[in-house]
């Protein structure tokens, strides 16, 4: 599919090959929403934990008798009534992980790019780089392509490119190796450096 190259002055400069499949899935909304709820659970550590008053260290002898002091009968000080207690049904370290099948990321990635393309949300600038790392200048460039609120895709040696839009405010950076269905569908505006397309292709390709 053609998708127009701009230059850093929004000027139309030619166009670029973008080797989607334009066949979506029948099931888009299943397969986005699959895809999505595995990454976002992937990403969970699942390293969160709680003792119960089993793992509690302390609280061997009962604190008063059974009766006659007027107080609630207590059999420890670590019951999770009292406090420094254990947690009643706290969280334990447990494994989150979803999979999904490599055809379904495969297509699921496809599907969203061109959901992007079809919508005018993907920026294909002829050249992203800059001299030097200067976050005023990316602004400027954002501005003139009339983006405010973007996902950025570089490359490994495109450093004063991310050193100069790191900090901007509803801008988010992402490397052309991680980028995943997740951040397709989550950004409207896509801005992707015309070096890379190559790349973007494969990731189409292979999933």
């Amino acid at each position: 599919m053609k998708v127009q190259v701009v230059d850093k002055e929004a000027q139309v400069m030619g166009d670029v090959d973008i080797q989607v499949d334009e066949k979506t899935s029948p099931n888009q909304g299943v397969l986005f929403n699959r895809v999505t709820r595995s990454i976002l659970m992937n990403a969970r550590q699942g390293t969160a934990s709680a003792k119960t008053r089993s793992y509690v260290s302390g609280g061997g002898k009962k604190p008063w008798k059974q009766k006659g002091t007027g107080r609630a009968r207590a059999g420890s000080n670590r019951s999770p009534l009292w406090r420094g207690g254990g947690v009643i049904f706290g969280p334990t370290p447990r494994n989150y992980n979803i999979k999904i099948n490599k055809k379904e990321r495969k297509k699921s990635f496809n599907d969203a790019l061109l959901q992007r393309i079809e919508d005018n949300g993907l920026v294909v600038v002829d050249n992203l780089e800059f001299d030097k790392p200067k976050t005023k200048d990316a602004v400027a460039v954002l501005k003139k392509l009339g983006v405010n609120k973007a996902l950025i895709i570089l490359d490994n040696n495109m450093e004063n490119a991310y050193l100069s839009m790191r900090n901007i405010d509803g801008i988010e950076i992402r490397n052309i190796s991680s980028l995943n269905t997740y951040d397709l569908l989550k950004f409207r505006k896509i801005v992707i450096p015309k070096s890379i397309i190559e790349k973007v292709n494969r990731r189409v390709a292979n999933g």
